[in-house]
């Protein structure tokens, strides 16, 4: 319809939704200074008059567009316009006070910040715990956490946050996030963002004991989870690499970040560097022969790569740190057995068999204080490459229900 047909106002809905543009922009009064506004183009829109309270002089501002603010809610908005210019208020700066404080808001949001931080410390860590740091973030926090404006966040929801880590077994991992937080708000209030941590004392009322983190099956149940993990049909990587952190007592991060590089297969050893150790310190694994079969099948998969075991969507970083619990809760041993849990399964069966404690000991890359606790690299190599032979022999022994039963003198 044409403006000059309009009959009554406030502008009813059909008007709104027929008046037709003409060759120049014009508004149409609907009441109390709201003004309906038409371009040429055919673009309508909703503008107050008022005048500003401090001086006098008379101003435009802009309500938002028809038809998604409708007249009854251009109205509401004319309402709390006049409401401010009433207090003295303009409500045109106050609507731009209003988006700035906005934006800023969304750009003081947990993960800039939590990368301010990784940037700030990385140049002290190791390329393996850089890569540890910045993964839990990625994996854990920055899903549920990231997007939020970091100063609106309270230490409740951190609180039931690290709680829901705690459920899915991985107590050290939570306590790991839990102090990189915490740095990240500690970095924030130093450098004037925010006046308190949230996270400050949130650890008195979380899990210490990593029970849960390495829980393990008994030696009942062992041989049954053997044979699901032999059976296991999901990525034949995985598979492999799992058999490889079973087969040698190790950590499942040193098994994830293997590289080719740290292999001599010539000689069926693999030296772990000390920055990839938990200890610091290098460490010499030597391979039993089903670790050098596995070994193989893997190169034929991922040898052209620098990692063992490389990420799918990313091929230079390793899996995720939740790779091998995440195959073992597909077999049904959630709770039951994690990575971690394989090198207190280790432990038990070879100081059980009677093998030399400190051979044990040297395999699972635990020090002892003191002078006894000073590391030579290749410690007691030659009795744990067999200690480690026999444990490889005994497990497939498990698992296909052959089982011999033996004592090794701790001399031997």
């Amino acid at each position: 319809m044409k403006r000059t047909e309009i009959k009554r106002r406030p502008l009813s809905d059909t008007t709104l939704a027929s008046l037709e543009a003409e060759e120049k922009v014009y508004r149409e009064h609907d009441g109390n200074g709201l003004y309906f506004r038409v371009k040429p183009t055919g673009q309508k829109l909703w503008e107050f008059r008022y005048k500003k309270p401090a001086t006098g002089a008379w101003s435009w501002l802009g309500l938002g567009p028809y038809p998604t603010v409708t007249g009854a809610i251009a109205r509401e908005k004319a309402q709390d316009a006049r409401a401010k210019v009433a207090q003295g208020i303009d409500p045109s700066t106050h609507k731009k006070a209003a988006a700035a404080a906005e934006k800023a808001k969304a750009e003081n949001t947990f993960e800039p910040l939590a990368r301010e931080w990784f940037d700030a410390r990385k140049a002290g860590w190791s390329e393996g715990y850089r890569i540890r740091v910045m993964g839990a973030l990625e994996l854990h926090v920055f899903p549920k956490m990231g997007a939020r404006p970091y100063v609106d966040i309270t230490p409740m929801e951190w609180m039931e946050f690290f709680r829901a880590m705690e459920k899915k077994g991985i107590i050290d991992q939570t306590g790991n996030v839990r102090r990189y937080v915490k740095e990240i708000y500690d970095l924030a209030r130093v450098t004037g963002r925010c006046t308190h941590n949230p996270v400050d004392g949130l650890h008195r009322f979380l899990q210490t004991r990593p029970s849960e983190n390495y829980a393990h099956v008994t030696e009942d149940e062992l041989p049954a989870l053997l044979r699901a993990i032999d059976a296991y049909s999901g990525d034949r990587a995985v598979k492999i690499g799992l058999r490889l952190l079973i087969l040698n007592g190790l950590r499942p991060s040193e098994v994830r970040e293997a590289r080719w590089s740290e292999f001599d297969l010539a000689n069926a050893q693999w030296e772990i560097p000390a920055a990839r150790m938990k200890k610091k310190r290098p460490h010499v694994v030597p391979l039993s022969s089903q670790s050098m079969a596995l070994l193989e099948e893997l190169y034929a998969l991922s040898g052209a790569y620098d990692l063992l075991l490389p990420g799918r969507v990313d091929r230079k970083k390793p899996m995720s740190n939740m790779v091998f619990n995440m195959a073992l809760r597909r077999m049904g041993y959630q709770g039951q057995q994690t990575g971690h849990g394989f090198r207190h399964v280790a432990s038990t069966l070879l100081n059980e068999a009677g093998f030399d404690e400190n051979h044990i000991e040297a395999q699972l890359s635990h020090k002892k204080e003191g002078v006894a606790g000073v590391y030579n690299k290749a410690q007691y190599l030659d009795q744990r490459r067999k200690m480690m032979q026999w444990y490889a022999d005994h497990l497939d022994q498990l698992q296909t229900g052959n089982i011999i039963q033996a004592k090794f003198n701790k001399s031997a």
